[in-house]
């Protein structure tokens, strides 16, 4: 797998994405535009709307440092609603439409490694955004440290079940197996719990 990019090197990778999609020149028309320019096209494409912070956060932020680094660039931002089908037909219409560059953060990190080798034999750079593709490597991953994440949610709820000196045992309910990220956070949440005094 490609190693972990994280978060504070997201501006790296956007100067790649830009530099990338600079270029490839201009890309012809791409339907819905989305934001930027008349230039190359970069597709944002995200998973669902279970969180506020894709349409709020995720999006408007990367529209804005993508004007900031490649002015006559166009983004164009998709969301899947958390149906895989859906995202791959956003991401095959990215590629039909001369995307430069993707960013996906895929709704099933499995079934994204097929997208990830279609946008690979055509010269396309994939940028696997939040959660990784752990059966094909894309050419850039930016997340967080996941496993740190959940060792330290683990820790954090094993301090206060002491403090408070409740006993028993811990019940742990995992994410998605189609995300590969909820993994690496129930791998982190083990770290702490399996050999703690909540087993």
């Amino acid at each position: 797998m490609t190693p972990v990019r994280p978060l504070p090197t997201a501006v790296a990778m956007l100067a790649a994405v830009a530099t990338l999609a600079a270029c490839g020149g201009d890309s012809g028309d791409g339907g819905d535009s989305g934001s930027g320019g008349d230039g190359p096209l970069v597709a944002f494409l995200m998973p669902d709307q279970n969180s506020t912070r894709y349409d709020e956060q995720d999006a408007p932020s990367f529209e804005k440092r993508m004007a900031e680094l490649c002015s006559d660039c166009r983004v164009e931002y998709q969301n899947a609603d958390a149906d895989a089908q859906q995202q791959q037909q956003q991401f095959e219409a990215a590629l039909a439409d001369g995307a430069e560059a993707i960013v996906l953060d895929p709704v099933d990190s499995s079934a994204a490694a097929g997208l990830v080798q279609q946008a690979q034999s055509q010269d396309v750079a994939v940028i696997a955004y939040d959660r990784p593709i752990p059966d094909i490597a894309a050419d850039y991953y930016v997340s967080y440290d996941n496993e740190a994440i959940g060792a330290s949610i683990a820790q954090s709820l094993v301090d206060h079940l002491q403090e408070e000196g409740a006993k028993g045992g811990i019940l742990q309910i995992n994410g998605s197996p189609t995300d590969a990220a909820a993994g690496l956070i129930r791998d982190g949440v083990d770290s702490v719990v399996d050999d703690g005094p909540y087993p």
